[in-house]
């Protein structure tokens, strides 16, 4: 397959399916644009896989040919996701093996994992969203000297973007018997997560709303963690960076003041405010 061909379809891919995301590559000069886009647009398809409704094992099934095409690019050349993430791996330095990580976290999905400790689901952060910061470090590139520094911050920033995720989705998981918030959390708080018949609660609201906001407050410290990444890298990855992260940590925001409607409606920002979160963050201000 034609390469230009490739990361178009992966660019479609991100603007159809990641439209958060897409707020910050569009900031990208073309070629880095490109390769994140594929990098992207491979996660998208492992993630789709890890929520799709068929049979636990042929979840696992697919998984587990994703992972060893992955490892074997050279033998895709008509699946334009992966000849366009081969390209980006030959162009930048991205750490394909990360991917590895992210299909753990979505097999751990797919099984039904749960997590006993705010330690264990930060583990599962890392896998899912930290892997997908340090692959989209090998595309930024960073003063090699900082690196591991800019690799810390970036996982950071990947946890808090998930633990956003999972306090934006705790109903829409719950109604397909997911529960991420863990359980040692659950109990502090006197709460079970559990939905009865009409997909309502059960839990006292008050109890609920003091279970998000205490998370949310964890969530809040990963990001100022997550953002020092953005002095390490050139301006128009610190902008994609940015927008990416500013929407997110808006969303944040909202689900802190309105814990109780985050857990009945998925919260989202309107497309003009995340326009002005991308403007800002080309502009060069912090999120």
């Amino acid at each position: 397959m034609d390469t230009q061909a490739a990361y178009d379809h992966c660019e479609h891919v991100v603007r159809a399916r990641a439209r958060n995301f897409a707020y910050g590559i569009r900031l990208l000069p073309a070629d880095k644009r490109r390769a994140l886009s594929a990098v992207y647009a491979f996660a998208r398809r492992v993630d789709d896989i890890g929520d799709g409704d068929e049979p636990r094992g042929d979840r696992l099934a697919r998984l587990a040919l994703a992972r060893a095409a992955l490892h074997d690019l050279p033998a895709h050349a008509e699946d334009p996701v992966l000849v366009a993430l081969a390209d980006s791996a030959r162009r930048f330095p991205v750490p394909l093996g990360a991917f590895d990580e992210l299909i753990d976290g979505c097999e751990a999905d797919v099984r039904g994992t749960d997590y006993a400790t705010q330690d264990e689901l930060i583990h599962y952060c890392r896998c899912v969203a930290g892997s997908i910061g340090r692959l989209s470090l090998g595309v930024y590139g960073v003063d090699p000297a900082r690196f591991e520094e800019a690799r810390g911050h970036a996982d950071a920033l990947g946890v808090a973007l998930q633990l956003t995720n999972i306090l934006r989705d705790v109903r829409e998981d719950g109604l397909m018997g997911r529960v991420y918030l863990p359980a040692d959390e659950l109990v502090r708080h006197g709460c079970t997560l559990k939905l009865n018949e009409h997909g309502e609660f059960v839990d006292d609201p008050a109890d609920l709303a003091e279970l998000v906001r205490d998370q949310a407050a964890r969530a809040a410290a990963w990001y100022e963690s997550g953002l020092r990444l953005l002095p390490l890298l050139d301006r128009r990855s610190a902008a994609c960076t940015a927008a990416m992260a500013g929407i997110y940590r808006r969303l944040l925001v909202r689900i802190s003041e309105q814990p109780v409607s985050a857990l009945h409606t998925r919260m989202s920002l309107p497309a003009r405010q995340k326009a002005v979160v991308a403007v800002r963050a080309l502009a060069g201000a912090r999120p």
